[in-house]
């Protein structure tokens, strides 16, 4: 009986082991993470997954589609963190969700543009003509800042960054404004006079951030994008060496390189980030 019980366990051993070398070294300390990202920034990461490896940190890229939000993986346990969304969004997301997610690191701006096949700059939109913006309430408020920055429109004395046709408190060429879906906004083009695009998406639909009409500069502070863990996980000493890692030089050039200047590195600090409400302020 002791003959059959010794090789049971040493192959139980050897099977517990495979298992947690997945997530942890022999030490027993976590060295894999998961990390939630849209396709936009996925040779970003590519490239991290190859620094963070010399410094024995193993990274899981795990690529979410349009259909599934990176923050509710996050959320439930199933990625250790993501790298997706600007700082506006992830509040968003909290309120509507009583989630606890928090930013540990900036990463980039990816700066929001009004586009046109049909005009070349924004004093030729004529009155009464249809501008297109992203229907997510986060994305919607940041389309109506930058048509304020473009002096199309004026937000309401109280917006809190949030969007909806009730935000605007003056529009003097009454344009009207088209709520649709991010990923088809360059689509709807060629329909409107404009359209104002998310970044990455403008980016894979082969648009440059030197074609647009106008693109965002002082409404900018709000969309600075971000690494977000769970609370409890911010202090996590593994992910705080990636945020590091994302904050070199080197990926710094690797992103102004590969990205042809439509992805701005942006790293301040925490504390910095936190204030960036006070751009909301239209008194």
């Amino acid at each position: 009986m002791k003959k059959c019980i010794l090789p049971l366990l040493l192959i139980l051993g050897v099977l517990l082991t495979g298992c947690s070398s997945d997530s942890t070294n022999a030490g027993g300390k976590q060295t894999k993470v998961k990390v939630g990202i849209r396709n936009s920034e996925l040779r970003t990461w590519e490239f991290l997954k190859e620094q963070a490896e010399k410094e024995g940190v193993e990274i899981e890229i795990v690529n979410f589609s349009s259909a599934y939000d990176p923050n509710e993986a996050l959320a439930e346990g199933d990625i250790d963190i993501n790298a997706f969304q600007h700082v506006a969004y992830l509040d968003s997301f909290n309120a509507k969700n009583d989630t606890d997610i928090v930013p540990i690191g900036t990463t980039i701006i990816a700066p929001l543009g009004l586009y046109s096949s049909k005009y070349k700059s924004v004093e030729e939109i004529p009155n009464g003509a249809q501008i297109a913006v992203p229907n997510d309430p986060a994305n919607w408020g940041r389309a109506l800042l930058l048509l304020q920055e473009a002096k199309l429109l004026k937000v309401v004395d109280d917006f809190d960054g949030n969007g909806g046709q009730d935000k605007i408190k003056e529009n003097p060429k009454k344009i009207e404004i088209v709520p649709v879906d991010s990923a088809s906004a360059p689509r709807v083009m060629e329909d409107t006079a404009g359209s104002v695009i998310n970044n990455g998406v403008a980016v894979e639909a082969g648009l440059n951030l030197k074609d647009a009409l106008i693109y965002e500069s002082s409404t900018a502070k709000p969309y600075i994008n971000i690494i977000a863990a769970r609370s409890e996980d911010q202090d996590n000493e593994i992910y705080r060496k990636l945020v590091d890692l994302y904050q070199s030089e080197k990926t710094a050039k690797f992103i102004e390189e590969t990205y042809n200047g439509n992805y701005i590195p942006t790293f301040i600090t925490l504390k910095e980030l936190s204030s960036y409400k006070e751009i909301y302020s239209n008194k």
